[in-house]
Protein backbone atom coordinates (compact mmCIF):
# COMPACT_ATOMS: atom_id res chain seq x y z
CA UNK A 1 0.00 0.00 0.00
CA UNK A 2 1.09 3.33 -0.86
CA UNK A 3 2.29 4.74 2.49
CA UNK A 4 3.78 7.97 3.82
CA UNK A 5 7.77 7.39 2.58
CA UNK A 6 6.89 6.02 -1.10
CA UNK A 7 8.47 8.52 -2.13
CA UNK A 8 9.04 6.65 -5.14
CA UNK A 9 5.42 7.47 -6.34
CA UNK A 10 5.13 11.01 -5.74
CA UNK A 11 7.77 12.58 -8.62
CA UNK A 12 7.15 15.67 -8.05
CA UNK A 13 8.04 16.01 -4.48
CA UNK A 14 12.01 15.55 -3.48
CA UNK A 15 13.34 12.76 -1.66
CA UNK A 16 15.03 13.85 1.49
CA UNK A 17 15.44 12.12 5.57
CA UNK A 18 12.52 12.11 7.09
CA UNK A 19 11.81 14.95 9.58
CA UNK A 20 8.08 13.79 10.06
CA UNK A 21 8.68 10.64 11.14
CA UNK A 22 7.26 6.86 9.02
CA UNK A 23 9.36 4.08 10.53
CA UNK A 24 9.11 2.28 7.29
CA UNK A 25 12.35 3.19 5.45
CA UNK A 26 15.23 4.91 5.34
CA UNK A 27 14.47 7.67 2.72
CA UNK A 28 17.73 9.09 0.42
CA UNK A 29 19.32 12.39 1.28
CA UNK A 30 20.64 12.76 -2.10
CA UNK A 31 18.54 15.98 -3.12
CA UNK A 32 18.17 17.75 -0.12
CA UNK A 33 20.26 20.57 -1.28
CA UNK A 34 17.80 21.29 -4.02
CA UNK A 35 15.81 23.86 -1.86
CA UNK A 36 19.11 24.82 0.50
CA UNK A 37 18.96 28.23 -1.26
CA UNK A 38 15.36 28.99 0.09
CA UNK A 39 15.50 27.40 3.14
CA UNK A 40 18.87 28.81 4.57
CA UNK A 41 17.32 32.57 3.16
CA UNK A 42 13.88 32.30 5.34
CA UNK A 43 15.17 30.40 8.67
CA UNK A 44 14.81 32.40 11.75
CA UNK A 45 14.94 31.41 15.01
CA UNK A 46 11.98 31.09 17.24
CA UNK A 47 12.40 32.28 21.30
CA UNK A 48 9.91 29.60 22.04
CA UNK A 49 11.22 26.60 19.70
CA UNK A 50 13.11 25.78 17.16
CA UNK A 51 12.23 26.58 13.53
CA UNK A 52 9.92 24.60 11.43
CA UNK A 53 12.24 24.73 8.28
CA UNK A 54 15.23 24.13 10.39
CA UNK A 55 13.48 20.92 11.67
CA UNK A 56 11.96 19.85 7.94
CA UNK A 57 15.19 20.54 6.32
CA UNK A 58 15.77 17.46 5.03
CA UNK A 59 11.82 16.22 4.21
CA UNK A 60 10.36 15.69 1.16
CA UNK A 61 8.26 18.36 0.11
CA UNK A 62 7.13 20.22 -3.08
CA UNK A 63 9.83 22.66 -5.12
CA UNK A 64 6.79 25.01 -5.94
CA UNK A 65 5.36 27.97 -3.83
CA UNK A 66 1.85 28.50 -4.72
CA UNK A 67 -0.25 31.63 -4.03
CA UNK A 68 -3.55 31.27 -1.87
CA UNK A 69 -5.78 33.64 -0.67
CA UNK A 70 -7.52 33.36 3.27
CA UNK A 71 -11.64 32.30 2.60
CA UNK A 72 -12.58 31.69 5.81
CA UNK A 73 -11.70 31.93 9.47
CA UNK A 74 -13.31 30.18 12.46
CA UNK A 75 -12.65 29.40 16.02
CA UNK A 76 -12.47 26.10 16.72
CA UNK A 77 -12.32 25.62 20.29
CA UNK A 78 -10.70 28.60 23.07
CA UNK A 79 -6.96 28.32 21.43
CA UNK A 80 -7.42 27.41 18.50
CA UNK A 81 -8.46 29.05 14.96
CA UNK A 82 -9.91 27.35 11.98
CA UNK A 83 -8.42 29.10 8.60
CA UNK A 84 -9.56 28.17 5.03
CA UNK A 85 -7.15 29.09 2.28
CA UNK A 86 -8.25 29.27 -1.55
CA UNK A 87 -5.52 27.84 -3.61
CA UNK A 88 -6.79 28.29 -7.37
CA UNK A 89 -3.34 27.21 -9.11
CA UNK A 90 -4.66 23.70 -10.58
CA UNK A 91 -1.37 21.92 -10.33
CA UNK A 92 -0.97 22.42 -6.37
CA UNK A 93 -2.14 18.76 -4.67
CA UNK A 94 -1.42 17.24 -1.49
CA UNK A 95 -1.97 13.94 0.04
CA UNK A 96 -4.33 13.33 3.21
CA UNK A 97 -1.93 13.85 6.12
CA UNK A 98 0.86 16.15 4.40
CA UNK A 99 1.69 19.74 6.30
CA UNK A 100 2.19 22.92 4.21
CA UNK A 101 5.00 25.61 4.45
CA UNK A 102 3.06 28.51 5.30
CA UNK A 103 5.01 32.19 3.87
CA UNK A 104 3.20 35.16 5.30
CA UNK A 105 4.44 38.67 3.67
CA UNK A 106 6.24 40.86 5.96
CA UNK A 107 6.61 37.47 8.44
CA UNK A 108 9.87 36.40 8.44
CA UNK A 109 9.55 32.92 10.17
CA UNK A 110 7.56 30.24 8.42
CA UNK A 111 5.39 28.39 9.42
CA UNK A 112 3.99 24.40 9.11
CA UNK A 113 1.36 23.42 9.67
CA UNK A 114 -0.94 19.79 9.19
CA UNK A 115 -3.33 20.42 6.65
CA UNK A 116 -6.79 18.97 8.19
CA UNK A 117 -9.13 18.91 5.29
CA UNK A 118 -9.65 15.74 2.61
CA UNK A 119 -8.04 16.06 -1.04
CA UNK A 120 -11.65 15.84 -2.32
CA UNK A 121 -12.39 19.07 -1.01
CA UNK A 122 -9.36 20.61 -2.81
CA UNK A 123 -10.46 18.87 -5.63
CA UNK A 124 -14.35 20.52 -6.04
CA UNK A 125 -13.37 23.39 -4.19
CA UNK A 126 -9.72 24.66 -4.52
CA UNK A 127 -9.65 25.07 -0.80
CA UNK A 128 -7.68 23.32 2.41
CA UNK A 129 -8.15 23.78 5.85
CA UNK A 130 -5.46 24.29 8.77
CA UNK A 131 -6.08 24.76 12.35
CA UNK A 132 -3.90 26.60 14.55
CA UNK A 133 -3.24 26.57 18.02
CA UNK A 134 -2.27 29.82 19.18
CA UNK A 135 1.50 30.00 20.27
CA UNK A 136 4.01 32.91 20.92
CA UNK A 137 5.23 31.96 17.35
CA UNK A 138 5.25 34.50 14.81
CA UNK A 139 2.89 32.66 12.33
CA UNK A 140 0.32 31.49 15.02
CA UNK A 141 0.30 35.21 16.05
CA UNK A 142 -0.32 36.53 12.92
CA UNK A 143 -3.59 34.11 12.17
CA UNK A 144 -5.32 34.70 15.23
CA UNK A 145 -4.28 38.29 15.80
CA UNK A 146 -4.03 39.81 12.09
CA UNK A 147 -5.26 36.78 9.14
CA UNK A 148 -8.29 38.55 7.81
CA UNK A 149 -10.30 37.66 5.21
CA UNK A 150 -8.81 37.88 1.37
CA UNK A 151 -5.22 37.93 3.47
CA UNK A 152 -2.42 36.87 0.85
CA UNK A 153 -0.10 33.92 2.23
CA UNK A 154 1.76 31.44 0.16
CA UNK A 155 1.97 27.90 0.89
CA UNK A 156 4.74 24.62 -0.18
CA UNK A 157 3.42 21.12 0.53
CA UNK A 158 5.46 18.60 2.01
CA UNK A 159 5.90 15.94 4.77
CA UNK A 160 6.21 11.78 4.30
CA UNK A 161 3.29 11.39 6.68
CA UNK A 162 -0.08 10.38 4.76
CA UNK A 163 -1.92 7.56 3.28
CA UNK A 164 -2.85 7.62 -0.24
CA UNK A 165 -3.56 4.42 -1.55
CA UNK A 166 -4.02 3.21 -4.76
CA UNK A 167 -7.07 1.05 -6.38
CA UNK A 168 -5.62 -1.61 -6.71
CA UNK A 169 -4.15 -1.73 -3.27
CA UNK A 170 -5.08 -4.73 -0.51
CA UNK A 171 -7.51 -3.25 1.72
CA UNK A 172 -6.12 -2.01 5.28
CA UNK A 173 -7.68 -1.10 8.20
CA UNK A 174 -6.48 2.41 10.09
CA UNK A 175 -5.99 3.04 13.75
CA UNK A 176 -5.54 6.93 13.78
CA UNK A 177 -3.71 8.00 17.44
CA UNK A 178 -3.65 11.73 17.76
CA UNK A 179 -2.93 13.85 20.55
CA UNK A 180 -4.31 17.75 21.18
CA UNK A 181 -3.96 19.74 17.59
CA UNK A 182 -2.38 16.15 16.39
CA UNK A 183 -6.06 15.96 15.26
CA UNK A 184 -5.27 17.74 11.83
CA UNK A 185 -3.53 14.98 10.14
CA UNK A 186 -5.34 12.63 11.08
CA UNK A 187 -8.89 14.15 10.61
CA UNK A 188 -7.61 14.75 6.62
CA UNK A 189 -6.86 10.97 6.74
CA UNK A 190 -10.19 10.19 7.89
CA UNK A 191 -11.88 11.77 5.94
CA UNK A 192 -9.93 10.78 3.04
CA UNK A 193 -10.88 7.53 3.83
CA UNK A 194 -14.19 8.29 4.22
CA UNK A 195 -14.23 9.93 0.90
CA UNK A 196 -13.13 6.39 -0.18
CA UNK A 197 -15.67 5.01 1.47
CA UNK A 198 -18.30 6.96 -0.74
CA UNK A 199 -16.58 6.52 -4.06
CA UNK A 200 -16.60 2.94 -3.46
CA UNK A 201 -20.43 2.68 -2.55
CA UNK A 202 -21.42 4.90 -5.43
CA UNK A 203 -19.20 3.53 -8.04
CA UNK A 204 -18.86 -0.01 -7.55
CA UNK A 205 -15.13 0.51 -8.08
CA UNK A 206 -11.91 2.13 -6.23
CA UNK A 207 -9.92 1.62 -3.33
CA UNK A 208 -11.70 -0.77 -0.60
CA UNK A 209 -11.56 0.83 2.94
CA UNK A 210 -11.03 -1.47 5.40
CA UNK A 211 -12.39 -0.43 9.21
CA UNK A 212 -10.73 3.16 10.70
CA UNK A 213 -10.64 3.48 14.47
CA UNK A 214 -10.18 6.59 15.73
CA UNK A 215 -8.27 7.12 19.15
CA UNK A 216 -8.05 11.13 19.97
CA UNK A 217 -6.85 12.33 23.17
CA UNK A 218 -7.16 16.25 24.66
CA UNK A 219 -7.33 18.04 27.86
CA UNK A 220 -10.76 18.77 28.07
CA UNK A 221 -13.81 18.86 25.82
CA UNK A 222 -13.33 22.44 24.87
CA UNK A 223 -10.14 21.21 23.46
CA UNK A 224 -11.39 18.00 21.34
CA UNK A 225 -11.51 19.81 17.65
CA UNK A 226 -13.68 19.03 15.24
CA UNK A 227 -16.34 16.76 17.03
CA UNK A 228 -19.08 17.54 15.04
CA UNK A 229 -17.19 16.28 11.88
CA UNK A 230 -16.05 13.63 13.53
CA UNK A 231 -19.32 12.43 14.86
CA UNK A 232 -21.25 12.92 11.87
CA UNK A 233 -18.33 10.23 9.96
CA UNK A 234 -19.01 7.90 12.40
CA UNK A 235 -22.98 8.50 12.52
CA UNK A 236 -22.75 8.29 8.40
CA UNK A 237 -19.97 5.07 8.35
CA UNK A 238 -21.15 3.26 12.18
CA UNK A 239 -20.05 0.08 10.36
CA UNK A 240 -16.75 1.25 9.36
CA UNK A 241 -15.90 4.55 11.43
CA UNK A 242 -15.41 4.31 15.18
CA UNK A 243 -14.16 6.82 17.50
CA UNK A 244 -12.77 7.08 20.96
CA UNK A 245 -12.56 10.57 22.57
CA UNK A 246 -10.27 10.81 25.68
CA UNK A 247 -9.94 13.75 27.71
CA UNK A 248 -7.32 13.58 30.57
CA UNK A 249 -8.14 17.28 33.01
CA UNK A 250 -11.75 17.66 32.88
CA UNK A 251 -13.36 19.94 34.86
CA UNK A 252 -17.00 20.35 33.83
CA UNK A 253 -19.74 17.73 33.17
CA UNK A 254 -18.85 15.95 29.95
CA UNK A 255 -22.37 15.09 29.15
CA UNK A 256 -23.09 19.05 29.30
CA UNK A 257 -20.38 20.21 26.94
CA UNK A 258 -21.33 17.30 24.42
CA UNK A 259 -24.83 17.71 24.44
CA UNK A 260 -24.61 19.81 21.25
CA UNK A 261 -22.76 17.51 19.25
CA UNK A 262 -24.66 13.99 20.04
CA UNK A 263 -28.59 13.03 18.79
CA UNK A 264 -30.06 12.03 22.30
CA UNK A 265 -29.03 11.67 25.68
CA UNK A 266 -25.66 10.56 27.44
CA UNK A 267 -25.22 7.95 29.60
CA UNK A 268 -22.70 6.36 32.00
CA UNK A 269 -20.81 3.11 31.97
CA UNK A 270 -18.34 2.30 34.73
CA UNK A 271 -15.67 -0.02 33.52
CA UNK A 272 -13.14 -1.97 35.50
CA UNK A 273 -10.05 0.15 35.33
CA UNK A 274 -12.42 3.09 36.88
CA UNK A 275 -13.03 5.70 34.18
CA UNK A 276 -15.79 6.81 33.38
CA UNK A 277 -16.92 6.45 29.52
CA UNK A 278 -19.69 8.16 28.12
CA UNK A 279 -21.52 7.14 24.83
CA UNK A 280 -24.59 8.24 23.36
CA UNK A 281 -28.24 6.54 24.88
CA UNK A 282 -30.05 4.77 21.53
CA UNK A 283 -31.65 2.16 20.42
CA UNK A 284 -28.69 0.42 18.97
CA UNK A 285 -25.35 1.05 20.35
CA UNK A 286 -23.12 3.15 18.76
CA UNK A 287 -19.08 3.07 17.67
CA UNK A 288 -18.37 6.12 19.94
CA UNK A 289 -17.34 6.88 23.53
CA UNK A 290 -16.08 9.29 25.81
CA UNK A 291 -13.46 8.60 28.41
CA UNK A 292 -11.84 10.32 30.91
CA UNK A 293 -8.39 9.13 31.05
CA UNK A 294 -5.27 8.85 28.74
CA UNK A 295 -5.54 6.66 25.65
CA UNK A 296 -4.37 3.36 26.78
CA UNK A 297 -1.98 0.79 25.87
CA UNK A 298 -4.67 -2.27 25.90
CA UNK A 299 -7.04 -0.03 23.74
CA UNK A 300 -4.27 -0.13 21.13
CA UNK A 301 -3.16 -3.97 21.29
CA UNK A 302 -6.82 -4.86 21.13
CA UNK A 303 -7.05 -3.43 17.35
CA UNK A 304 -3.55 -5.35 16.10
CA UNK A 305 -3.66 -7.17 13.06
CA UNK A 306 -1.66 -7.89 9.54
CA UNK A 307 -4.56 -5.48 7.83
CA UNK A 308 -3.61 -2.91 9.93
CA UNK A 309 -1.91 0.49 9.93
CA UNK A 310 -1.37 2.66 12.19
CA UNK A 311 -0.51 6.67 12.39
CA UNK A 312 0.30 8.27 15.27
CA UNK A 313 0.59 12.46 15.79
CA UNK A 314 0.68 14.15 18.42
CA UNK A 315 2.93 15.30 21.58
CA UNK A 316 6.40 13.61 21.28
CA UNK A 317 6.20 11.45 24.17
CA UNK A 318 3.05 10.03 23.12
CA UNK A 319 4.09 9.38 20.19
CA UNK A 320 7.09 7.54 21.28
CA UNK A 321 5.49 5.53 23.89
CA UNK A 322 2.99 4.10 21.38
CA UNK A 323 5.22 3.50 18.53
CA UNK A 324 7.47 1.90 20.87
CA UNK A 325 4.69 0.12 21.92
CA UNK A 326 3.77 -1.27 18.88
CA UNK A 327 6.95 -2.27 17.96
CA UNK A 328 7.26 -4.63 21.61
CA UNK A 329 3.81 -6.08 20.01
CA UNK A 330 5.45 -7.22 17.06
CA UNK A 331 3.98 -4.73 14.25
CA UNK A 332 5.77 -4.72 11.39
CA UNK A 333 7.66 -1.14 11.16
CA UNK A 334 6.37 -0.19 8.01
CA UNK A 335 2.61 -0.78 9.39
CA UNK A 336 3.35 2.13 11.77
CA UNK A 337 3.82 5.97 10.60
CA UNK A 338 3.67 8.66 12.91
CA UNK A 339 4.98 12.34 13.28
CA UNK A 340 5.98 14.52 15.52
CA UNK A 341 5.17 18.22 16.27
CA UNK A 342 7.42 20.07 19.01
Amino acid sequence: ITMACAAVLVPALLRGSVGAICSQAALSKSTRGALRHLTLTSIMKSKRKTDHLERTANALRQEVVTAAKVCGTANESPSVKRLRLLVVDRDFSFKAGQWIDFFIPGVSVVGGFSICSSPRLLEQERVIELAVKYTNHPPAVWIHNQCALDSEVAVRVGGEFFFDPQPADASRNLVLIAGGVGINPLLSILRHAADLHRERANQGSGYEMGTIRLFYSAKNTSELLFKKNILDLVNEFPEKIACSLHVTKQTTPISAELKPYIMGDLCIITVACMQRIYIPASAEPMPFAINEGRITEKEIREHISRETLFYICGPPPMTDFFSKQLENSHVPKEHICFEKWW
